[in-house]
């Protein structure tokens, strides 16, 4: 009988985390303490009875003072003021920033639900909670205030009336429902054209059922709608029913190297304008953001970006559009000189397929994909950081109709290295539908260029997801057994799926440490096809004595490719 142990997530509150810059929500509170009349005013004291005493102070009482008097010689320090201009050519930002910040808008989101005067907790967000509402066991239609009737009362007997409710709606059951506007905070936004379209984040404007825009330095509203945003990029647009806007230039994101000067534009904490200046730390980060944006390519930069930021401007030394501010690494929540920006290159290509087909066209290939360790790299002779490789490639897919076959290892596109398989993923989703492309490959050590027409990305996942990490392991400890239908329904092995179920992997083996578990199916064993658990295991006896060994195996939700290694 086997034993079940759950699988416990922890997150500890002192990594790194992860923050997306808005919306922010804005509270500001002064407090002034009024002083006392009394503690500002000194007593006067009695006029002395006896006359005799006139010109004597009274005990326990100081003399009155005679107020100080001005000294007329005493006049201001001389200071030493300078008015003039900087000097022509003295290096500033300040004309970069003056350029940029017209096209910069604030966006405050907000949304709104019908409340029930006769309900006291309508209004109260644990009120909405499901979880909230379970423990307290109040059903999902029901009003906790309602009356309901006693089970010991005759339910024939007259009930008090309920109270009458005035004009305006207020005060009983009776009263006519409002509606309750909740602000969801505030982001940033560039405007890209003369009549009104407006690049952001798609996370600032979650959950909004209203988006108003503050254009300008007398930050005139327009109510905005919204033409379409993806999750996937984290990028949406806006339109304003506007003319004559100042719209920015966009700039070829590609072009930016690791330490150009890069300005940072937006709204922080609700203070308009603000502009913070840095350099561009690194191109190109993606599996550190993967969890905010899948398919992002992002630019990390050491520009103070704030709460507010998200959907501002990134702009180069000639305030052209390089990126859209999205995000922050940070163990406090406020900026710590690490920020992201999504390409401007990426955006204006969401944005343009947002704005004509009402969502984004991607290009499909239909193929599992692996990134290649220092292991593949000997077994498959690909040169350090170039390639991906190829794992399973789905039926009727463009990659099975142009003939690439799994153990291909694509080297470039169109002439462009390939470095990974996320530039792979992102350069294929950059393309349109219909697109024919020519990928140079490697199939058995030998160079071999195929033609492509990419086909539209379906709109929900793929069977075949990228593959996670490659794990070296040895078959040593591992023990396996048929597949059968109780064993595809415990362990998810879909049916198309053939080879040995991995049911144990000793504690102290190579497996083990490395990460075969229970649940992992052996498809293949040095590019042999495995039907069953005997020919798994007659097939590793076979392979003893080899130093190298490349096996398939199916685990959780794709096939990746292994090598095995034999200890030192």
């Amino acid at each position: 009988m086997k034993r079940h142990i759950p699988l416990l997530r922890t997150f500890s509150n002192r990594s790194l985390r992860l923050f997306a810059l808005a919306p922010v929500t804005l509270a500001a509170a002064w407090t002034l303490a009024p002083m006392a009349a009394s503690s500002l005013k000194a007593a006067d004291p009695e006029p002395a009875k006896n006359e005799g005493l006139k010109n004597e102070a009274p005990k326990n009482e100081r003399p009155k003072q005679d107020a100080p008097k001005q000294d007329a010689s005493k006049t201001l320090p001389d200071l030493k003021v300078d008015n003039s201009p900087l000097p022509a050519g003295t290096p500033t930002y300040a004309p970069i920033v003056d350029r940029v910040a017209p096209s910069v808008v604030t966006i405050n989101t907000s949304t709104s639900k019908t409340t029930d005067p006769s309900n006291s907790l309508s209004g109260h967000p644990l009120f909405d909670d499901p979880m909230f509402r379970r423990f307290f066991g109040i059903p999902e239609n029901e009003n906790p205030q309602q009356q309901k009737p006693n089970p010991r009362q005759n339910p024939r007997a007259p009930r008090p009336p309920a109270p009458e409710s005035d004009s305006a709606g207020r005060g009983g059951p009776q009263g006519r429902k409002r509606e309750q506007i909740t602000p969801l905070g505030l982001g940033s936004g560039v405007i890209v054209s003369p009549d009104g379209y407006i690049l952001t984040n798609n996370h600032v404007l979650e959950g909004a059922d209203k988006i108003e825009v503050s254009v300008g330095k007398n930050g005139k509203p327009y109510i905005a709608r919204k033409v379409g945003g993806d999750v996937r990029t984290d990028i949406a647009v806006l339109k304003i029913e506007a003319k004559g806007l100042a719209p920015i230039t966009f700039s070829d994101s590609d072009n930016l190297r690791s330490g150009d000067i890069v300005i940072a534009v937006g709204n922080p904490f609700g203070l308009t304008r603000s502009a913070t200046m840095g350099v561009v730390s690194a191109i190109g980060r993606n599996t550190q953001m993967s969890q905010l944006a899948d398919l992002g390519n992002f630019i990390q930069t050491d520009a103070a970006i704030n709460m507010g930021n998200s959907g501002g401007a990134l702009v180069d030394y000639q305030g052209r559009l390089v990126g859209i501010n999205t995000a922050i690494f940070s163990r406090t929540g406020g900026n710590q000189g690490i920020g992201f920006s999504v390409p401007s290159n990426m955006a204006r290509s969401v944005m343009e397929s947002l704005i004509k087909h009402g969502r984004v066209l991607r290009g499909f290939l239909g193929v599992g994909l692996q990134d290649l360790d220092e292991a593949l790299q000997k077994e498959f002779n690909t040169e350090p950081g170039i390639g991906a490789l190829i794992t399973e490639v789905q039926q009727g897919t463009p990659a099975q109709k142009a003939g690439l076959r799994e153990y291909d290892v694509v080297l470039s596109v169109n002439g462009k290295k390939v470095e990974s398989v996320q530039d792979l993923r992102l350069t294929v989703a950059g393309m349109q539908p219909g697109a024919k492309v020519n990928l140079q490959i490697s199939r058995e050590r030998k160079p071999l260029d195929i033609t492509v027409q990419l086909a539209e990305k379906p709109e929900k996942k793929e069977v075949a997801q990228a593959a996670p990490e490659p794990d070296p392991d040895v078959l040593d400890g591992v023990t396996v057994a048929d597949l059968d239908d109780a064993t595809r329904q415990e362990f998810k092995v879909p049916a198309n799926i053939k080879g040995a179920l991995v049911t144990a992997v000793e504690p102290d083996s190579i497996a083990a440490t490395v990460g075969i578990r229970p649940g992992d199916v052996i498809q293949e064993v040095k590019r042999r096809p495995i039907s069953s658990a005997d020919e798994a295991v007659k097939l590793s006896e076979e392979l003893k004595k080899e130093k190298q060994v490349l096996l398939r195996v199916y685990s959780r939700g794709g096939s990746r490719l292994v090598v095995l290694e034999s200890k030192p």
